[in-house]
C-alpha cells in the first residue's frame, strides 16, 4: 500500500467545506428538489424534509466524516479499509465494497447527464433550439440529441458524444491534479461562481411578468406560492415522508461513500462538528433558496398551474430540459439566461461527478500503488466504456434502472451498514469520541442517542416500508414494457459485474485477512 506520508490533506478549511459542499451540490438540488417539493405538498414537504435533515442528514454527515477521518489517519481512503477498522473481520472489507460501487456506478450515468448541461449551455448561447417554443418541440430536440430519433436538429449521437468526451476529459484532468490542486481548487472556483449564477437567475425569475401561454395569468408570487404554500393533508402520507428522507440523502450525498473519502484527507484533530454543519448549510442554501426559486416558479409564470403540475409529475428532466428552455425563449436576452441556466447545472454537476469519482481514484492509488495520473486515465477510460449501454439504451430504461439501485435503494443500505458498524460494532462510546475529537462546537448529547437509536431505526423503517410496498414488484419489474425488460436486466448485471470486480480487487489486495492498519504517520503537507 502507498505509504501514509504520501497522502494529501485539504489545504484550507474553506476549501474543505467548499469541496464537501461541491460534492453534495448537484443536479438534485436544482432539478430534483423542486420537483419533489411540488409533488409532495409544497411547503408542507419542508416539515418532513427538515425533520429528516435533523434526525438523519446531519447525524449521518458527522458519522461519515468521522469514519473517513479515522480511515485517513490509518492510511485508508475508501470504505473497504475504513470498515475494516470498525470491525476486525475479513467480511468488513467486502461490505465496504459498496462504498466504491455506489459512487462509481452513479458516475457511469451521471457524468453523461452532466454533459447534456454543457451541450445545452452551448445550444442556448447559439440559439440552436430557439423556435422550439413548446415542451413537445423541446422534447423532440432532446430526443434528437440523445439519439432516440433522427430529426432536423440531430442526425446521430455525434453532438452528444462530443460534449460527453469534453466532460470526461475535464473530469480526468481535475482528478489527475490530486486533492489540493484538483478537487479543492475546483471547489474554490466553482462554488462561488455557482452561487453567483444562481442569484443572478433568481433575480431574473423574480422579475418575470405573466408570459404568453399562461392561461390563468399567474404571476411570480403565485409561482412561489405553488411550491411553498403548505398542503398539510400531505403530512399523513408515508410516501411524502419517504420522499423527504430520500431527498435529504440524495442532496447531502449520504450513503454514497464519497464523503468518507473526502474526510480521509482531513487532519487528525480537525473539527468535524462545524465542518458538517457548514457543509449542510451551504448545500441547503443552494437547494432551498436557489433550487426552490428558479424552475418551478418560472414554469408557473409561463405555463400556469395545471401544466406545471403535469411538468412536476414528469420529473426533473421534463422540468430542466423541456420546460425552462421554453420560458427563457419568451424573455429579453433569453439566449443569455438560458446559457447561464445550463452553465449553472453543469458546474453543479461536474463538482459532484468528480467527487463521486474520487473513491475509485483512492482505491486504485492507495490499495494498488497506481500513480495518480495513471489512475485518472484508467478510471476515465473505464467509465467511458461502462457508460456506453447507458447512452445507447437510454430509451429502454437502462439509466433509470441503474439510478434506482445505486442512486436510491443503495444509499439507504449503505447508510444502514455504516451506522450499525460505527455505532454498534465499533461502539457508541468510541464513535462519540471520534465525532467530538477536536470539535469547536459542543454537539448536543442528545445526538449520542439519535445516532445510536433513532437514525438506524429510521433507516430500517424506510427499508421495511420499501420491502412491504415495492420490493417484489420492483424485483419482478411489474408494469415494465416487455421490450425494456432485457435492458433493465442488463443494467442490473452491469452493477453486479462492477461489484464483483471491486470485491475481487479487495481479495487480491488483502486476501481475506483481518485488517492490519499501519500506524499513523504525519501526512505530507500537514501544516
Amino acid at each position: 500500500m502507498t505509504s501514509v506520508q504520501q497522502r494529501e490533506i485539504w489545504n484550507t478549511k474553506v476549501g474543505l467545506v467548499f469541496a464537501l459542499a461541491g460534492n453534495a451540490v448537484g443536479l438534485g438540488n436544482l432539478l430534483r428538489f423542486p420537483v419533489q417539493a411540488a409533488q409532495n405538498g409544497g411547503g408542507a414537504f419542508m416539515v418532513p424534509y427538515f425533520i429528516s435533515l435533523i434526525l438523519l442528514g446531519i447525524p449521518l454527515m458527522w458519522v461519515e466524516l468521522a469514519i473517513g477521518r479515522r480511515g485517513g489517519v490509518h492510511g485508508f481512503g475508501t470504505t473497504p479499509g475504513m470498515f475494516g477498522l470498525l470491525w476486525r473481520h475479513p467480511m468488513a472489507r467486502y461490505l465496504g465494497a459498496f462504498g466504491v460501487l455506489i459512487p462509481t456506478g452513479l458516475v457511469v450515468y451521471y457524468s453523461y447527464i452532466v454533459s447534456w448541461c454543457l451541450g445545452y449551455s452551448f445550444f442556448s448561447a447559439a440559439g440552436s433550439y430557439f423556435g422550439e417554443d413548446t415542451r413537445t418541440g423541446m422534447g423532440s430536440f432532446l430526443d434528437g440529441y440523445i439519439g432516440v430519433e433522427a430529426n432536423q436538429h440531430f442526425a446521430n449521437l455525434g453532438a452528444a458524444y462530443f460534449f460527453f468526451a469534453v466532460t470526461m476529459l475535464l473530469s480526468v484532468w481535475i482528478l489527475s491534479r490530486g486533492v489540493v490542486r484538483g478537487l479543492e481548487m475546483l471547489a474554490k472556483v466553482a462554488m462561488p461562481v455557482l452561487m453567483l449564477l444562481g442569484l443572478v437567475l433568481v433575480a431574473r425569475v423574480l422579475t418575470l411578468d405573466p408570459l404568453p401561454g399562461n392561461p390563468e395569468g399567474w404571476d411570480i408570487s403565485h409561482g412561489l406560492g405553488f411550491i411553498w404554500n403548505p398542503d398539510l393533508s400531505s403530512l399523513t402520507s408515508a410516501k411524502v415522508w419517504l420522499a423527504a428522507a430520500g431527498q435529504v440523502f440524495f442532496t447531502l450525498s449520504l450513503g454514497f461513500g464519497a464523503i468518507q473519502t473526502y474526510a480521509s484527507y482531513i487532519r487528525e484533530k480537525q473539527d468535524l462538528a462545524l465542518t458538517g454543519l457548514a457543509t449542510a448549510g451551504v448545500n441547503e442554501s443552494v437547494e432551498v433558496i436557489i433550487g426552490g426559486t428558479l424552475a418551478i416558479p418560472a414554469a408557473v409564470v409561463f405555463f400556469g398551474l395545471a401544466q406545471t403540475r403535469e411538468i412536476a409529475e414528469g420529473g426533473a428532466f421534463s422540468l430542466g430540459f423541456l420546460s425552462v428552455p421554453v420560458v427563457f425563449q419568451q424573455i429579453p436576452a433569453g439566449q443569455f439566461f438560458g446559457c447561464l441556466w445550463f452553465l449553472l447545472l453543469f458546474i453543479a454537476g461536474i463538482t459532484s461527478s468528480v467527487g463521486m469519482s474520487q473513491p475509485a481514484m483512492a482505491f486504485l492509488q492507495e490499495e494498488f500503488q497506481i500513480s495518480r495520473r495513471k489512475a485518472a486515465i484508467m478510471l476515465g477510460v473505464g467509465l467511458f466504456i461502462l457508460s456506453q449501454p447507458v447512452i445507447l439504451f437510454m430509451e429502454f430504461g437502462f439509466l433509470d434502472e441503474m439510478d434506482y439501485w445505486v442512486g436510491t435503494f443503495g444509499l439507504v443500505v449503505m447508510a444502514l451498514m455504516e451506522i450499525i458498524l460505527f455505532a454498534w460494532v465499533f461502539g457508541m462510546d468510541n464513535a462519540w469520541e471520534e465525532i467530538t475529537r477536536g470539535a469547536q462546537l459542543n454537539i448536543p448529547r442528545v445526538y449520542y442517542y439519535v445516532i445510536k437509536y433513532v437514525t438506524p431505526t429510521a433507516l430500517l423503517v424506510i427499508l421495511g416500508v420499501w420491502g412491504y410496498q415495492d420490493a417484489f414488484g420492483v424485483l419482478m419489474m411489474d408494469g415494465v414494457a416487455e421490450e425494456a425488460v432485457p435492458y433493465k436486466w442488463g443494467a442490473r448485471l452491469l452493477l453486479l459485474a462492477l461489484l464483483l470486480a471491486i470485491m475481487y480487487g479487495i481479495h487480491k489486495r488483502w486476501g481475506g485477512q483481518p485488517p492490519d492498519a499501519p500506524e499513523h504517520m504525519p501526512k505530507e503537507g500537514d501544516a
